[in-house]
């Protein structure tokens, strides 16, 4: 029973799969049975059919995105989720059309206007009829059962789309969904049997229909952007393909819209919803692969594509046309989308041209979406505008898809635009201007920012801009602006709360959370009080809810000064808006005042969004965000620890003081591409021996060795099998460990002196970490005897810092590289038996069992074709 859950979570796409495949049934049952009646199927079938789809092809197959993408699966990650969006959307689609039905029959609305079901469908399927063609060509490069699922899910989209207006297109999308379940149950069957035997029973898995890298050879010039330092992260697999994924759908249903295929713009405000919830887990994967830029950027997109689209619905429902136009002059938002959206593109630059097209075409939209511009054809120049977004981002998912599978850069992305160094120094040029002559410009590295900030400046500045209009024109037309200020003020930024509290920073979530509260009351009286009949004189909790605020707020300013100026500013300015949103509850608000605390409020915001996002993604202090006014008394930590040694990485003495404390017998906390670890030199046993006493390391666990690269062992030719060779050759370098037998190459090798005291006396497990740090501190002092740098049954540290507290006063020098690339340390594969076709997962770290079997797989069948 304990190993059922780990062999399960280690093949989700099985549970992927299985809700695919369910969910087709479904909706094949329903078609057949609608074709073979006369009358439409009832209200009650479409809202259970809606129900069981969400519950079953939305949420079960989400959660299997989730499991994908923590196990380092690209394709299923993005597939899962993508599809999990799909399914959700028609089931909701199926759910509006059933309470149509239901209202339309009651006697008691009958005059209910009927919804354009049909239109807003098509516009959605057919988006997603690309992405999944996309998908399906992809997965032909993993296997050869998700082709066929894909692909028919491809196919049944399309007669799904002419079904809504022809019935004898529901039989053919009846047979191809078919086609769905049988091909989806035998391939969650066959992975079932692969996450429980450890091997392929079944055929279909382990091999492509074509390699992915027949797409052509690998660009270098763009397969690292300049300035990235480390090597990738494995934590978690890609979101990218995901954010622009969704960057396809809702543009492409918007555009529809502003074409005119659909006069309502009530079904397509939902599918796009549901697709931004998936733009949203993309930005939170980006952040928890430390991608700061990928995160914010996802995020951003979401808050546009959500205002805009219910902006839409509010205008076509609840709105007449006449009033429509005349409210719209008002809305002075986009003017902040469009300077973030400029700021994304100056941002892009030292990344490649895609990435700069991509934030160009977004910036277009932006504008395109300005209402103070003089334009006869608003909708036209609007959807244009998307038109030409869906295009590049659709072109963007498939190159980041396939890069991401094949780990290479096959598909083109152009070239980078500007060199990190020199979009720093364009960065640094306000400073450069303003320092005295003589003056030496000093900037700030490692700096202690975080990947919500930017988040943060661009929701509470969006509504704050947006929320002008309950100055400008306090009426019933006002309430076009509830999503304006609803959505970025309120309810993304209790997402920003998430990431706060996933990051660690408790306190910190505290603002977000309280700014929340401030713009959802705002929107609650001053946008939605005229369509529910609140006035401000007739309830007096709104007066005492704001004084209540003015004191939380206080507090918050305390926070602020602890932390810098900008974020300083931002409190004091909140505190005047808070006194503005008083003086409204008790009518004596001069709306003079109101517009000029807001806009300020909004110009800090832009100001620090560009300063946190940059400084951020280049980990320096480009652009001052002023310092805090009250600091912290600095810690006396080095003192404490003073015979232990601190050198950082990244410079060539640190690595030469590490490598002359090893060479002398030490014991050092080193990074590497897992987690930290202890280090000693093979040179000295007697070091070794004093890895044992500082972990408290039981006597029988043996300690392992680390080379600098896989050429070091071909110099000394060890006796083994060229299987081996070839599956060495396939995982090294990187976060694997393989335990090999023993033998007296390793003396050969320069583990002469500490031949008994590592490994058993059978075995000896190999480390050749994927980190250039790593690799040479080990080029100067040659093979290392090292392992996980924690206390024996604690948790494994992941910074530098956590290597200090715990040990270092019992350690000779730790080496400080920040954190580490990894949660947890490496995979284990025991080799000794791999003679005989078989290897063995002794322990699952960073890289997922399922990856290792599969490129295990590979190199037999490479070893076969050679043969």
């Amino acid at each position: 029973m304990e190993g059922f859950p780990a062999v399960f979570y280690s093949e989700p796409a099985a549970l992927g799969l299985l809700a695919n495949a369910v969910s087709a049934f479904l909706v094949c049952m329903q078609n057949f049975s609608l074709f073979n009646t006369s009358l439409a199927i009832g209200g009650v079938e479409n809202i259970l059919a809606g129900v069981h789809l969400i519950l079953i092809g939305g949420i079960t197959q989400l959660i299997a995105g989730f499991l994908s993408f923590r196990k380092y699966d690209h394709l299923s990650g993005t597939a899962f989720i993508a599809f999990s969006a799909l399914w959700s959307s028609y089931g909701a689609t199926r759910i509006i059309v059933g309470t149509e039905s239901n209202t339309q029959n009651s006697s008691l609305v009958p005059d209910f206007p009927p919804i354009p079901v049909q239109e807003s469908a098509v516009a959605g399927l057919v988006s997603y009829i690309m992405i999944a063609f996309i998908l399906a060509f992809c997965s032909a490069t993993v296997n050869y059962i998700m082709p066929f699922v894909f692909g028919a899910l491809t196919l049944t989209l399309i007669f799904e789309a002419v079904g809504l207006f022809g019935r004898w297109a529901l039989v053919v999308s009846g047979v191809l969904e078919l086609i769905i379940v049988l091909c989806g149950l035998y391939g969650a069957a066959a992975l079932l049997l692969k996450g429980i035997t450890q091997r392929y029973v079944l055929p279909g898995f382990g091999n492509a229909l074509f390699n992915v890298l027949l797409f052509g050879s690998a660009n270098r010039k763009t397969s690292k952007t300049a300035g990235e330092e480390k090597k990738k992260n494995t934590k978690y697999a890609e979101p990218m393909a995901l954010g622009y994924l969704c960057d396809t759908i809702s543009p492409f249903i918007m555009a529809f819209y502003c074409f005119g295929y659909m006069k309502t713009f009530y079904v397509g405000a939902i599918w796009i919803s549901i697709n931004v919830l998936s733009q949203l887990l993309s930005s939170y994967y980006s952040y928890l692969r430390d991608d700061v830029y990928h995160a914010t950027k996802f995020a951003f997109h979401s808050i546009f594509w959500l205002v805009k689209s219910w902006e839409e619905f509010t205008a076509t429902v609840v709105l007449t046309s006449t009033k429509v136009s005349d409210s719209r002059q008002l809305l002075v938002g986009d003017w902040f989308f469009l300077a973030s959206a400029c700021v994304f593109c100056f941002l892009s630059l030292n990344k490649d041209t895609l990435e700069v097209a991509h934030n160009v075409a977004f910036a277009l939209i932006t504008v395109s979406t300005i209402q103070q511009i003089p334009s006869q054809a608003y909708y036209i120049f609007f959807g244009v505008t998307c038109s030409l977004f869906t295009l590049v981002s659709l072109y963007t998912t498939f190159a980041s898809l396939v890069n991401s599978i094949a780990e290479k850069v096959l598909i083109p992305i152009g070239n980078i635009v500007i060199s990190s160094d020199k979009l720093q120094k364009v960065l640094l040029w306000g400073r450069q201007c303003l320092k005295k002559p003589g003056q030496e410009l000093t900037v700030k590295e490692n700096i202690s920012s975080l990947s919500s900030d930017p988040l943060f400046y661009i929701c509470n500045g969006l509504a704050a801009l947006a929320a002008i209009q309950s100055s400008l024109n306090y009426s019933t037309q006002a309430h076009l602006s509830i999503p304006w200020v609803l959505i970025p003020g309120a309810i993304i930024q209790l997402y920003i709360c998430r990431i706060d509290v996933q990051g660690g920073r408790r306190f910190g979530s505290v603002l977000p959370f309280c700014y929340s509260a401030v713009w959802a009351t705002w929107v609650w009286l001053r946008f939605a009080g005229p369509l529910l009949g609140i006035a401000s004189n007739n309830d007096a909790g709104f007066t005492v809810g704001a004084i209540s605020f003015l004191v939380v707020n206080i507090f918050m300013i305390a926070f602020a000064a602890h932390a810098n100026t900008v974020l300083l500013l931002v409190g004091v300015m909140m505190e005047a808006v808070i006194v503005s949103f008083l003086l409204f509850t008790l009518e004596k608000l001069p709306l003079q005042y109101e517009i000029t605390v807001l806009a300020i409020f909004s110009i800090i915001c832009i100001y620090g969004f560009l300063a946190s996002l940059a400084n951020c993604l280049f980990n320096k202090e480009l652009i001052p965000m002023g310092p805090a006014v009250f600091k912290k008394e600095p810690e006396k930590k080095e003192e404490a620890s003073s015979s232990c040694a601190l050198p950082k990485s990244h410079r060539t003495s640190g690595l030469r003081t590490i490598a002359n404390i090893l060479e002398d017998g030490g014991v050092c906390g080193i990074p590497t591409d897992t987690v930290y670890a202890l280090a000693a030199s093979c040179k000295h046993p007697e070091a070794i021996s004093r890895i044992y006493s500082i972990k408290e390391r039981p006597s029988e666990k043996p300690i392992c060795i680390c080379i600098s690269n896989l050429d070091q062992l071909r110099v000394i030719n060890p006796p083994f099998s060229p299987l081996l060779w070839r599956f060495m050759d396939m995982v090294y370098p990187g976060g694997i460990s393989c335990i090999v037998k023993k033998g007296e190459w390793l003396k050969r090798l320069g583990v002469g002196p500490a031949y008994e005291y590592v490994g058993t006396p059978d075995s000896i497990m190999i480390r050749v970490p994927d980190h250039s740090v790593t690799a040479h501190l080990t080029d100067m002092t040659g093979p290392l005897a090292i392992t996980s740098a924690n206390p024996s049954g604690e948790s494994d540290s992941t910074h530098h810092d956590h290597v200090i507290s715990r040990l270092s006063e019992k350690l000779d020098a730790v080496l400080c590289d920040g954190n580490s690339n990894e949660l947890v340390g490496s995979t284990v594969v025991i080799c000794t038996k791999i003679d005989e076709g078989s290897i063995t997962i002794l322990r699952e770290g960073c890289v997922p069992a399922a990856k290792i079997m599969q490129i295990f797989e590979t190199a037999k069948n490479m070893e076969h074709s050679v043969l």
